[in-house]
């Protein structure tokens, strides 16, 4: 329990799993570092403009009222992971997750610099010598120039990536723009360089939970010890990233990368066996009998997930876009008037989500007799821009008595169907 960390060193394998992993690895980086240059209707495609509180997805445009549908995202993200576990084990983790795709990056610079991984452990091994102190100094000036890469392209989501880095030269961002992209970028390098498999063992908590989503029919990498036929050269033990054992059963540090398989079946090929005594497999599958494909937990994640995939696509196609905030003037309770109608003063900041402007004509429901009454009929608002318009609400002597609640209504002139409703209350005495 007490015993010092081992460095691993994982063992070069090559096979239709690496390759896979590869490509996994180029198609994910690449969206990562080449998003943010993506430009989209004259600005970029995916950006986080916290400053001026919108989001930018693409054709989507979120604010700040929006965060119920990132919300939702994020939701349909998690139970996704839920239904991939349960059909597949942790090939999110072999494949996809942000640690082992980047780990897979920095073992390969530190091949590039340091040889082999029977080279690295001579190398580590051995005393202070010049050329030690060249490779180790070469692995570093490569991991610490990706890591400030990685934070760069990190905060290119969060600001504008194409004046970023002119900015950066000429000194012109602030303080939290270079503590992100060194914070991004020391973390970046500190879980791929240094702890590597250790964050998949003791850091990330979905290894310790997904025993939870496992069943005898999920996919796993499985040893087939019933065949006997494995001569514990050790290369499957060699090849593992995070340094266990496949064959003593399913533990919770296998990522399911596959490289014991890639290591194990060339050996199954030298020595005349058939492949497969290492694979992807289920325990039903070990234990002689089919594997289910469709099994309660499948059917309830598939399910939920379609529901909520589905009540996203209908929430983002009913999504007025125009947002409405009442205020009323809080100087004044009210104020009446020389024909004695008495009148409420109110500040209505539009919110226009749409990619067009518009011109926008503000009138009430729900109030006997009330009319309004602004410096303009028409309130033009800019794409995706906000403003702040001051109208006055009168009533007339009759109608006009306690306090009664009314709706706003502001609506394009130009497209009838954007029109938005907010509650607000009307005071007379």
């Amino acid at each position: 329990m007490y015993a010092a960390h081992e460095k691993v060193y994982p063992r070069e394998v090559s096979g239709r799993f690496a390759t896979l992993r590869w490509v996994a690895v180029f198609v994910l980086l690449g969206l990562f570092y080449g998003l943010p240059w993506v430009q989209w209707d004259g600005r970029q495609a995916v950006l986080f403009d916290l400053p001026e509180r919108k989001f930018y997805i693409f054709a989507l445009t979120f604010f700040p009222q929006d965060f119920y549908l990132l919300t939702w995202l994020l939701i349909i993200a998690a139970l996704t992971l839920f239904f991939v576990t349960a059909l597949g084990g942790r090939l999110w983790c072999g494949y996809a997750c942000p640690q082992t795709v980047w780990t897979e990056v920095f073992v390969w610079m530190e091949r590039i610099a340091e040889g082999n991984w029977t080279h690295r452990i001579k190398l580590d091994r051995g005393g202070l010598t010049a050329q030690k102190l060249r490779r180790k100094v070469l692995k570093q000036v490569m991991w610490i120039s990706f890591s400030l890469f990685t934070g760069f392209a990190f905060v290119g989501f969060f600001v504008p990536v194409r004046n970023l880095l002119p900015s950066l030269l000429a000194g012109g961002v602030g303080f939290w723009a270079w503590f992100w992209i060194l914070f991004y970028g020391f973390a970046t390098y500190g879980n791929a360089g240094f702890m590597r498999e250790q964050v998949c063992k003791y850091m990330c908590p979905y290894a310790r939970f997904q025993s939870a989503m496992f069943d005898r029919d999920t996919l796993l990498i499985s040893y087939d010890a019933a065949r006997g036929d494995c001569i514990d050269c050790m290369i499957c033990v060699q090849a593992c990233p995070t340094g266990i054992d496949i064959r003593k059963g399913l533990q919770y540090e296998c990522i399911a990368c596959a490289a014991c398989i890639d290591a194990c079946d060339p050996v199954m090929d030298k020595i005349g066996h058939p492949r497969g005594l290492v694979r992807y497999s289920t325990q039903a599958e070990m234990d002689g009998r089919k594997s289910r494909f469709l099994r309660p937990r499948v059917i309830m994640y598939g399910a939920l997930l379609s529901l909520l995939i589905g009540g996203f696509a209908v929430a983002l196609s009913l999504r007025v876009p125009v947002t409405v905030d009442v205020l009323r003037d809080r100087n004044t309770l009210y104020r009446e008037l020389p024909d004695g109608s008495v009148e409420d003063v109110y500040s209505i900041r539009i919110i226009n989500k749409d990619q067009s402007p518009h011109d926008f004509r503000v009138t009430t429901t729900g109030l006997a007799g009330a009319s309004v009454d602004s410096d303009m009929t028409l309130h033009p608002v800019p794409a995706e821009a906000v403003r702040t318009v001051v109208v006055r609400v009168r009533v007339p002597p009759d109608h006009a008595h306690g306090g009664q609640d009314f709706q706003v209504l502001v609506q394009a002139a130009d497209a009838p169907r954007i029109a938005v409703r907010s509650r607000a209350r009307f005071f007379a005495d």
